[in-house]
């Protein structure tokens, strides 16, 4: 599956960022994310799969409980990717940057 496939879809958006900011058991995920979507377990467990077949998580056995974590590297591949058309928007965050900048410039005059 296509890396951009893979991102495709809210739910499993949704469960790389839950996983960007630690590792999670699968119940913890389940508990997030059925509840913000309203899917049941086995849902959540497919999109889980998905992930971990795509490469964008590893999953550490310990006993019953499953361990997710991100696996950076496809993440990294998609933003190699993307580099090509930062050309696009980098000057357009530079220049809110500066506007910023001369708006608190006059708020303090």
């Amino acid at each position: 599956m296509h890396a951009f496939d893979v991102l495709g879809d809210p739910v499993r958006r949704r469960i790389l960022e839950i996983l960007a900011e630690d590792r999670h058991a699968s119940g913890e995920i389940v508990a997030i994310v059925g509840k913000e979507f309203g899917i049941t377990q086995p849902a959540v467990s497919q999109h889980l799969k998905v992930l971990r077949d795509s490469g964008f998580a590893t999953v550490e056995v310990q006993g019953p409980r499953r361990i997710y974590e991100i696996d950076p590297a496809p993440i990294v591949e998609v933003d190699q990717w993307l580099a090509r058309f930062r050309r696009f928007w980098e000057p357009r965050f530079e220049a809110l940057g500066v506007e910023v900048e001369r708006g608190k410039r006059a708020r303090r005059k």
